[in-house]
């Protein structure tokens, strides 16, 4: 998609002071009406009473959506790479001829390499499991990295989740002060 298709979330039924916040945190590959959803959805969900709760609901449900979206090209990133598990595991199977080109044909699915592949597998008792078990292995660092931005998006998420609880306590202990003064007033 070129970046002058880039999603861009509208959602009218959500207040207009959303708009302020700016953009919706999109990429190429996300979906809008997916995010308007999500969206939607939440503040269908918690009603943000006022401008700091619809601030804190945007901000989490952007945190879900990065949360989403990093699990998402993670997945992405092994099946992108799943010819190097493959080359790998061909090569520990001492499988003669170029493992590499193999490889490359069998993840661009071309069938005489995926049957040739099976057979392989098969003769030795393996499956995809091993194939994606070796890619992870050859792609660990960049699977971690991906993880620890999804650990840091989750605890930010949780963050801005206790404020959220903490803001509203505070709001309900001053409305039953305020209601209690009223009460006393009225007596």
């Amino acid at each position: 998609m070129p970046t002058s298709e880039l999603p861009v979330a509208s959602t009218p039924a959500l207040p207009a002071d959303l708009a302020a916040l700016g953009p919706s945190p999109l990429i190429a590959s996300d979906d809008a009406a997916t995010y308007d959803t999500l969206l939607a959805g939440m503040c269908a969900a918690v009603r943000p009473a006022d401008m700091i709760e619809r601030t804190w609901t945007r901000d989490v449900v952007d945190l879900v959506w990065e949360t989403l979206r990093l699990r998402r090209l993670k997945a992405a990133l092994m099946t992108s790479c799943a010819d190097q598990g493959m080359q790998k595991l061909l090569d520990g199977l001492n499988v003669p001829g170029d493992t590499h080109a193999l490889a490359r044909r069998w993840a661009a699915r071309e069938l005489a390499a995926v049957g040739e592949v099976d057979a392989v597998l098969g003769a030795a008792g393996l499956g995809l499991d091993h194939v994606m078990a070796k890619t992870l292995a050859a792609r660990i660092a960049e699977i971690e990295r991906i993880d620890r931005m999804i650990a840091s998006a989750e605890a930010r998420r949780a963050a801005a989740l206790r404020e959220i609880a903490r803001h509203r306590e505070q709001f309900a202990a001053r409305l039953r002060g305020a209601a209690a003064a009223h009460v006393e007033a009225a007596a």
